[in-house]
């Protein structure tokens, strides 16, 4: 599969999307192949036909009048200076529009005797001038400069956008008489979509500032020539050592090698309070350093480390379009040729069955076109989507695209793994019994050897037992995994089996298995997990494990119940003794214990088939499959895990447990916006559409509203950008 990547000028509206999709659609048939992120004009294209080459799709693009530029030949451009025309070009026209309209606008009042002369529908019958007619028309020119051609466009393709409705107003108004209303409809039209690029480019920058976030250079110490040098952190190759002092970012992800001191996450995982860190500690890029000096060995290359990862996501989820986007999209496409269609029939059936003037009915018809331009309600989901996937990347959540930022906000359920989520995912041994003549030490020598190059957080915990009773760890021959259930090899010569008391039960018969029972069922009850250690004919003894429950977790879940979510559960492969107890000391409603990673999937498709809307809550990488058969996926302290940055729905970089409950607040704090822009766009469409029938309405008056509109449903949007609590 290949990809690629194109800036796209002219890509401003929901309208270009639509025509790139039919452009594409000979060669990139499937729509889910194609990811638009209109704020930043980018598309990007997943294909795995052969044939198909940059260059290729760059002609397809071109042929609708919009240019594709290769994204890695965009970006080199952008780092390089920009001509003042091509960063101010659209500032500029706009501005020698406004200073033709008001040089029009004076000399036409000055003419007349007094200014209201020229505004609405009092200018009708008076004569203008012809310098003020020339000053109109020149403003008419420098406001449609970027608007004409992308209408012509339209015209060519039967596909009426918003261009195509300004153009045909402005002409209309035109020929009509209405000079000034026509250069004013221009003028307004030029300066909304200049105020909206200003605007849009906020939501923009939030996230550009990430890329701020890493220092362009970093301080390299060599031993050989015991000398310090500053490298560009692009030049700099993993195992190099580079020295951060107070205050300095870091510049790329490492672990300490010398030093001391505290370090500052926000930037990547939105903690509030600075982290004590050591030798063999990991750092990453992005972070400030504390009070200490601190030497990094560095293990990420600038393009792989975890700021890089989640800048990509980022960019990569503004392309993912969400449900609500989608439907203003669609609403979209039918709204503007109705309201071409709505504005023909008030031009015409007043005048032809009514006997009504001509002249007024075709400018309220105009009216209708200007009022029918739909760039506020197009724009309103789009700026908000984007911001609130930026406040949530600030504050250490980073979500997968827009439909997971909307996908909180209707959770029903919520599922979490135990092991390494509810609880720290360190468990250490508790207590270790032996069962006939076997001890302590000879248990610990026979489970250290046969979990040696296991990675269960268990096996690591009776591992760290063994070597801290100072006990050699014997090689283990034919070990083999039992899925689910441990393992079993040779040791010394002799078989052994180490693992859960579901595997007792099948090395073992009941009356063999009594003793071992009664213990197993009484260290369950105290929460503990139990590894039991087993020979062919009898059982020599239990192993008691421990963890952790984290501090917030009960807190976590009271708070999921009162943002609404109806039932919260807990899947585990652990013991129901150990599940029962962690579940009533965190407030958990229900739990399945037992479970094998299949069984998990199969209880989450339970879950969505009875609530509809379920989350999984797991680390990212063991829990993945479960994760997947959720309807979203949270990955727990994503922080210097690529594969749960990349696979989750949803990463938290922290194992902060409050941070779901703040997901789904920013989820229904998205929503809310949302509605509210939706709603205050069709709002004043409906009441200017009430006015333009009643004759009341004026072109001027109608293009001020949208602009004002769209400025409105933006700014509010943005407001997103300040949900960083939680």
């Amino acid at each position: 599969m290949s990809q690629y990547v194109f800036k796209i000028q002219g890509m401003d509206c929901a309208e270009e999307i639509t025509i790139l999709k039919r452009a594409l659609f000979p060669v990139i048939p499937r729509e889910e192949q194609l990811g638009f992120d209109l704020l930043n004009g980018k598309i990007t294209i997943d294909s795995a036909d052969s044939s198909l080459s940059e260059e290729s799709l760059i002609k397809l693009i071109n042929k609708t009048g919009m240019q594709a530029i290769a994204w890695k030949a965009y970006s080199e451009q952008a780092e390089k200076k920009v001509t003042f025309w091509k960063q101010h070009h659209r500032s500029f026209m706009t501005l020698i529009s406004a200073l033709f309209l008001l040089l029009g606008y004076i000399i036409h009042g000055l003419h007349h005797g007094f200014l209201h002369a020229a505004i609405g529908k009092e200018a009708v019958g008076y004569t203008f001038p012809i310098s003020s007619m020339g000053l109109y028309f020149l403003s008419v020119i420098t406001g449609g400069w970027f608007i004409f051609p992308k209408a012509w466009l339209a015209l060519l393709r039967f596909r009426p956008d918003m261009n195509l409705l300004m153009t045909i107003a402005v002409i209309g108004a035109m020929i009509i008489g209405q000079w000034f209303e026509a250069a004013t409809v221009a003028f307004l039209f030029s300066l909304a979509l200049l105020l909206e690029t200003w605007s849009v480019g906020r939501a923009r920058l939030a996230i550009r500032a990430l890329l701020a976030l890493a220092p362009n250079t970093a301080r390299v110490f060599l031993p050989a020539d015991n000398k310090f040098i500053e490298q560009p952190v692009d030049a700099i190759a993993v195992d190099a050592i580079v020295v951060i002092r107070p205050g300095e970012k870091v510049p790329l992800d490492g672990q300490i090698i010398q030093g001391e001191t505290h370090v500052n996450q926000a930037p990547i995982t939105g903690e509030s309070m600075p982290i004590p860190k050591k030798a063999d500690d990991r750092v990453y890029a992005g972070s400030i350093n504390g009070e200490g000096v601190i030497h990094v060995r560095v293990t990420k290359l600038s393009k792989d480390t975890t700021l890089a990862h989640i800048i990509k996501r980022i960019e990569e989820a503004q392309a993912h379009r969400a449900p609500t986007e989608q439907w203003v999209d669609a609403f979209a496409r039918y709204y503007t040729p109705l309201m071409m269609v709505l504005a023909i029939i008030v031009a015409l059936v007043p005048p032809l069955l009514f006997d009504q003037s001509w002249m007024r009915w075709f400018y309220e018809g105009l009216v209708i076109l200007v009022i029918a331009c739909p760039c506020a309600l197009v724009i309103s989901t789009p700026v908000s989507i984007v911001a609130g996937l930026s406040a949530a990347a600030r504050a250490g959540v980073l979500i997968k695209g827009g439909a997971y930022l909307e996908l909180p906000a209707r959770l029903k359920a919520v599922a979490f793994d135990k092991t390494g989520t509810l609880t720290q995912g360190k468990p250490t041994v508790q207590t270790v019994i032996p069962l006939g003549e076997h001890t302590e030490a000879h248990l610990l020598r026979i489970a250290a050897a046969l979990e040696n190059h296991n990675q269960h957080p268990i096996a690591h915990a009776i591992l760290v037992r063994a070597q801290a009773e100072s006990i050699d760890i014997l090689p283990a021959e034919y070990v083999q995994a039992i899925q689910g259930k441990g393992v079993q090899g040779r040791v010394e010569g002799a078989l052994y089996w180490v693992g859960s008391h579901r595997l007792m039960q099948e090395k073992m018969t009941t009356e063999v298995a009594k003793e071992a029972q009664e213990q197993v069922r009484s260290l369950e009850a105290s929460g503990h997990t139990v590894v039991i250690i087993g020979r062919d004919d009898h059982v020599c003894g239990l192993i008691g494990v421990a963890d952790v429950v984290r501090d917030n977790a009960r807190a976590a879940v009271a708070q999921l119940k009162k943002l609404g979510i109806k039932k919260v559960f807990m899947l585990t492969g652990d013991n129901e003794g150990t599940a029962k107890a962690i579940a009533q000391i965190i407030g958990i409603d229900a739990f399945q214990s037992e479970l094998l990673p299949e069984d998990k999937i199969k209880q989450v498709h339970r879950l969505a088939k009875e609530y509809s809307s379920v989350a999984m809550v797991g680390d990212g990488i063991n829990d993945a499959p479960a994760m997947a058969s959720a309807s979203l996926g949270i990955a727990m302290g994503a922080i210097g895990s690529d594969v749960a940055i990349e696979t989750a729905d949803v990463a938290l970089m922290t194992d902060d447990l409050t941070k779901i409950g703040w997901l789904i607040s920013h989820s229904h704090r998205t929503m809310r916006v949302i509605k509210q822009n939706i709603s205050f766009s069709l709002a004043i469409k409906v009441i200017f559409l009430t006015l333009a029938i009643a004759g009341i309405a004026t072109l001027w008056m109608a293009i001020a509203a949208d602009m004002g509109a769209s400025l409105v449903v933006i700014f509010n949007g943005l407001r997103l950008l300040r949900s960083r609590t939680g």
